[in-house]
């Protein structure tokens, strides 16, 4: 008995390899796709503990702001002053601060403007060569005036960049306070000019401006138990590391002009006329429809009064952890009611003429779908408000307010890519206040984590618009969204190694952010929850995520554990192939063989019980399968095995076994390096056809090639490998049997020709 295992199992070992290596292989490490992730993931603590959540001991600090903005629209420049109060909530007493000063990316001789190698272009438009030959470089950089404590006395202070130090005057103990002062100012740089994040538009034909302001103040930089103080300077492409707090803001603009900001107005009364007060107050409940605070035809009028009085905007935002607004004469302003969670949430557009008809049709559609979807994927949305704020070529993101694209051309009219491309930027980018405004992750470090999971739950939300407003997606099948879909994610995985990251990267240190930050792994979380965890499951993991990190700061492996923790699968594999490496999938059918029963041994194990000594005679009583030449060739039958038949007669308790008629054994290839589930569709003579997904754990011990065995009562005619395309697979020319013959565009033309 124990000379027949041993030859079952050598036979096994001989079908995986035919013969031994004639010379000895070197040791190698564990490279299996399919090992943990614990030489890639940090070890758990304290503050972020196994399971990815926070820790016992988990902290983050707290900073308030109470700010005195003034915008001069005639200079194009903004003061300030700030009043900070620093809350050291970490075990470390501290003997200095460390500030963001991101608009010193705009200074003159900002180093970040070399970043970038460059040479001279063959051609050039005359703007663009006026632009870097000709004109003097834009300095739009803060001008510290001063930097005190509470009692007015100078504090010693170094600038680095975009970075600033505050030297205290003494250790500030952890449990400790410190409050102090910083009087600044800067000139507003044209946004569409230098295709900024902040600035104004200039509009020729009517003399005005509008204002998106962000990144306008000194903010303090985030301390935390992951790496200390963020100290990674802003180069232009990873964005921003911030702490939680309270604001008090006052922004004083010109009188005629309208202002949105993060937070919530305080003073409506003074600074609306009795009628907008009126529509203010009636949008709070309005919520089958948008309120016009300010109308298309009323913006109109204010375009040609440029008042000389001002107004003071007093706007106050609670656990935020940044501020940003909008502000200019030109806007029209509207506003409706959502209800989510119990409370009342207003959805708010503002956009100049220029933007109509497609914003008046679109924006506020777009946010009101944009709370619903975010909230029922993740959790009640908890600020008062979502603003949508229309800024041309723009797109980018702070909590309660966001800038956004879409302009219709001049006679009104738009092409369904201007609309589609509007419609997703607004999504996108409300979607921001949940990834990373709230769900708080550091986008300086880790660009996926908050792009990625916004554009893969934007994804989501985009469907779910077109289902809710059929009419704007007109005779489509669905919203054509542009990213999250595996087979829109193909060519950049298919693309030059040269030109691809990891998804772990910085995002300053990637060729395609769009793609390795935005798509892929939106992608990825599409797959995940479609055809690796299912809905159910997936959903449940990542809502868990979404509520564990509310208001703090996650990092990746607290993401990737939660969504094991909270899910009970194995997801290391995934993680390990498509964020920390640039493999790609690509699953083929090599081959396909027929088997039938036979009475004696074939060649094959001939040749086994030859190699290791061994006679027929120490068998057992077996049943042989051999294959066929043909798949045209007889099928199996019990005539061909009498000692299966013999079993069957003398074993009654198998009387309903049914013997297949035919067995055939499949060959996957995988020419890929990442490991997927084998989606596989069977068709057979009779029409019907067999959907069956094979775990990708049929890939740990054999990372190129496996055999799978179907056994049936139908003649077997087509194999196809993921029909419905939805594992990203780069190369679809293997994926069926019979192979499928490709005829070339070129073919295809010279067949037409012969007519």
């Amino acid at each position: 008995m124990n000379k027949t295992l041993a030859f079952l199992s050598l036979f096994t070992l001989f079908s995986l390899r035919a013969q031994e290596a004639e010379t000895k292989e070197k040791g190698h490490t564990n490279e299996n796709k399919f090992r943990q992730l614990y030489d890639k993931f940090a070890t758990p603590n304290k503050y972020h503990n196994a399971a990815g959540a926070p820790g016992v001991e988990y902290y983050q600090q707290k900073v308030d702001y109470l700010m005195d903005i003034t915008l001069d629209d005639k200079n194009q420049r903004i003061d300030g002053t700030e009043t900070i109060n620093y809350t050291n909530n970490s075990p470390d007493a501290l003997s200095y601060l460390w500030m963001q000063l991101d608009q010193n990316i705009r200074k003159k001789d900002a180093p970040a403007l070399e970043k970038n190698g460059s040479g001279v272009p063959p051609l050039m438009e005359p703007k663009n060569f006026v632009k870097n030959y000709m004109d003097a470089p834009f300095d739009g950089g803060f001008n510290i005036e001063s930097v005190k404590d509470a009692q007015e006395r100078p504090l010693p202070f170094m600038i680095n960049m975009t970075m600033m130090r505050i030297d205290l005057p003494r250790p500030l103990q952890p449990g400790q306070q410190f409050i102090f002062n910083v009087e600044w100012w800067y000139k507003v740089n044209n946004h569409v000019k230098d295709r900024a994040r902040s600035g104004y538009e200039y509009f020729e034909k009517d003399d005005n401006r509008a204002y998106v302001i962000a990144q306008f103040f000194p903010r303090m930089c985030v301390y935390n138990d992951v790496e200390g103080w963020q100290n990674y300077q802003f180069w232009g492409n990873g964005e921003f590391a911030l702490e939680f707090g309270d604001y008090e803001v006052d922004i004083t603009v010109p009188s005629d002009h309208i202002v949105e900001a993060t937070g919530t107005l305080q003073n409506p009364k003074e600074v609306l006329t009795r009628e907008e007060y009126k529509r203010f107050k009636d949008a709070q409940t309005s919520y089958d429809k948008p309120v016009f605070i300010v109308t298309q035809e009323e913006a109109e009028i204010k375009e040609t009064q440029f008042s000389e009085k001002t107004s003071t905007w007093k706007f106050i935002a609670k656990n935020v952890r940044d501020f940003g607004f909008a502000s200019s004469r030109k806007f029209i302003w509207e506003r409706q009611a959502i209800k989510l969670g119990g409370k009342n949430i207003i959805a708010v557009s503002l956009y100049p003429k220029e933007g109509n008809p497609l914003w008046e049709e679109y924006s506020t559609k777009a946010v009101l779908q944009t709370l619903e979807t975010y909230s029922k994927f993740t959790f009640d949305y908890p600020y008062p408000k979502a603003v949508s704020v229309h800024s041309k070529n723009q797109g980018m993101e702070y909590p309660m307010i966001c800038w956004n694209y879409g302009r219709p051309n001049e006679d009104g009219t738009y092409s369904e890519r201007a609309k589609f491309g509007m419609i997703s930027v607004i999504i996108h980018e409300v979607g921001h206040n949940y990834f990373p405004m709230i769900v708080n992750s550091d986008e300086r470090q880790w660009g996926w984590m908050d792009e990625g999971l916004d554009t893969f739950v934007q994804y989501l939300t985009e469907q779910e618009f077109g289902q809710k407003y059929p009419e704007s997606v007109g005779m489509l099948d669905a919203y054509p969204s542009r990213r999250g879909s595996p087979s829109k994610i193909v060519s950049y995985m298919a693309g030059d190694q040269d030109f691809i990251s990891p998804i772990m990267s910085n995002p300053e240190n990637v060729y395609q952010l769009g793609s390795n930050a935005y798509a892929k792994p939106a992608t990825a979380l599409n797959i995940l929850r479609e055809t690796v965890m299912g809905r159910e499951i997936f959903d449940n993991a990542f809502k868990a995520y979404a509520k564990r990190w509310m208001f703090k700061h996650p990092t990746p492996e607290d993401f990737f554990r939660t969504m094991e923790d909270a899910s009970a699968v194995d997801l290391d594999w995934f993680w390990r192939g498509w964020f920390y490496s640039t493999d790609w999938v690509d699953i083929g059918v090599r081959d396909v063989k027929k088997y039938s029963l036979q009475d004696k041994p074939g060649p094959n194990v001939n040749k086994i019980l030859e190699t290791y000594g061994m006679t027929i005679e120490d068998l057992p009583p077996m049943v042989f399968m051999s294959e066929k030449d043909s798949l045209q060739e007889n099928n199996v039958t019990i005539e061909n095995s009498p000692l299966l038949k013999e079993y069957l007669e003398e074993n009654p308790s198998n009387e309903t076994a049914i013997l297949p008629k035919y067995i055939y054994e499949i060959e996957f290839e995988k020419p890929g390096g990442l490991v997927m589930p084998i989606i596989v569709e069977y068709s057979y003579a009779d029409g019907s056809v067999e959907r069956v997904t094979y775990p990708p754990q049929v890939w740990r011990k054999n990372d190129v090639s496996l055999r799978k065995v179907v056994a049936t009562d139908k003649e077997l005619i087509g194999v196809m490998v993921d029909p419905d395309l939805e594992t990203a697979d780069i190369d679809t020319s293997n994926n069926s049997w019979p192979k499928e013959e490709i005829i070339s565009d070129f073919e295809k033309f010279k067949e037409k020709l012969k007519g």
